[in-house]
């Protein structure tokens, strides 16, 4: 997917209602989770822009769609 126009220079995107971060950058994220977090206004972007300062607030990774499909996603 290509990064919404307010995030072209951000790679990770978290939720803020359920501690999630979305790589920008995963050919399998699903757009409409994006447009539905941004809609709701329920957005964080992380500085420096890394995973890693990510974990470091509490977000952990969203589950991967073979995570999701073998049943292995948090809650």
């Amino acid at each position: 997917m290509s990064r919404p126009p307010q995030f072209e220079e951000h790679r990770y995107l978290g939720d803020k209602r359920t501690q999630v971060v979305h790589d920008l950058d995963d050919p399998d994220l699903d757009p409409a989770v994006i447009e539905e977090l941004i809609a709701a206004e329920t957005f964080v972007c992380f500085a420096p822009d890394t995973l890693a300062e990510a974990r470091n607030r509490g977000y952990r990774p969203a589950p991967t769609r073979r995570e999701r499909a073998a049943g292995l996603a948090d809650g």
